[in-house]
Formats: structure tokens, sequence, C-alpha cells
């Protein structure tokens, strides 16, 4: 009986432990990985991604802007498109970066910009572009959006 308890709580750990998904074993904020137009080398659409690519973390490098765009009606992943930051609302300002949307419906950048304070803009592949009205105080974008907020989406 005892055996039987321990096998079963020993099996349900490994299984729990296989279907959680995992990062690429890294935790070097000196790699440099950043998303680009028809890549396909980035994994877990909609969730945080800084929650592995941080320091001290088990991601490939450490991400300071990063997330996951879904079509307008949130149904799939969107494959391509780009996302600005602003100094101003609704694309105003000085434009100070630009992060490519891989095929993946992902983008994500270890350059060492500052992106807390900007405004995003999400650009879909037919040019039509959602701004985001506040300014981000994460560059962990779905640390929000699918969680607290909307999914970030663009046509």
């Amino acid at each position: 009986m005892k055996i039987t308890s321990i096998l079963t709580v020993l099996f349900l750990v490994v299984g729990i432990s296989v279907s959680l998904p995992s990062c690429k074993k890294d935790g070097d904020c000196s790699v440099s990985n950043i998303s680009s137009n028809g890549s396909d080398d980035s994994h877990n659409f909609g969730q945080n991604c800084l929650t592995c690519h941080k320091s001290g973390g088990e991601g490939k490098g450490c991400f300071n802007a990063a997330g996951s765009v879904y079509n307008t009606a949130l149904s799939a992943h969107l494959s391509s498109g780009t996302v600005k930051f602003y100094t101003q609302p609704n694309g105003g300002g000085t434009l100070k970066y630009t992060v490519a949307i891989d095929s993946k419906g992902n983008f994500y950048t270890t350059e060492s910009n500052t992106y807390t304070g900007l405004y995003p803009a999400i650009t879909g592949p037919n040019g039509t572009t959602n701004y985001m009205s506040t300014t981000i105080g994460s560059g962990a974008c779905n640390s929000c959006h699918g969680v607290s907020t909307s999914a970030l989406f663009a046509n």
C-alpha cells in the first residue's frame, strides 16, 4: 500500500514536471537573442518571456522587451509585423526602437535599451497599427497582456 502511494505521487510529480513549459538552459545575460521577421526560434507563445529570460534565469539571453501578438480574432498568432516604441502616444514624438515579430508571433530583444516610459505600437503585415495609450512599466508585455488586460493583437 505504501509503495503504491509513493509510486503514485512520484508518477504525478514527474508527469506535472514534463507537462510544464520549459526554458532552454542558459541564464547568460551577455548572450544576444533578438527576434526577426520569418525566424522560428521562439517558443512558449502567450507566456511571460521574462520568467526565464532574465538575469539568473534559464532562457537564452536576458530580454528587455518581449511578448506575443495574436491576430485580431485572438484565434492564432500573428506571423509577422513590428513593435515600435515611441516617446509620445499614438506614434508621436521620437521612434526610439523597433522589434520584429517572428513567424511564431513572438517579439523579443536583449538589446540594452530602456523601454519603460515609452508608448508601444504594433503594426501587422497589412500595415494597420494598434497603439497602447499608456507607457509601459516593464518590458515583460505578457505579464499583463493576456492576463489582466487584453492580449496583444494586430491585423
